[in-house]
């Protein structure tokens, strides 16, 4: 992935947790990952593993695929 799709895919994800009214510390409880590295993915610093991006669409209650629609 280069840089302006990891930065894509971490708005795409503040886009759907900010559409669900859900808080960085609570997407964070729900996907079992830290809210700093939460944020760090929405600002689109850090590449993040298929195994955090598919329990960031399950606590989004999305399909992993639907996180990727910003390609198109």
């Amino acid at each position: 992935m280069n840089t302006n799709t990891i930065q894509k895919l971490g708005l795409k994800i503040r886009v759907e947790r900010q559409k669900k009214k859900i808080s960085q510390e609570k997407l964070a409880e729900l996907a079992d990952l830290n809210r700093n590295f939460i944020g760090m993915i929405e600002r689109g610093e850090t590449n993040v593993t298929v195994r955090n991006l598919e329990n960031i669409a399950n606590a989004l209650k999305l399909d992993i695929k639907e996180l990727f629609n910003f390609i198109i």
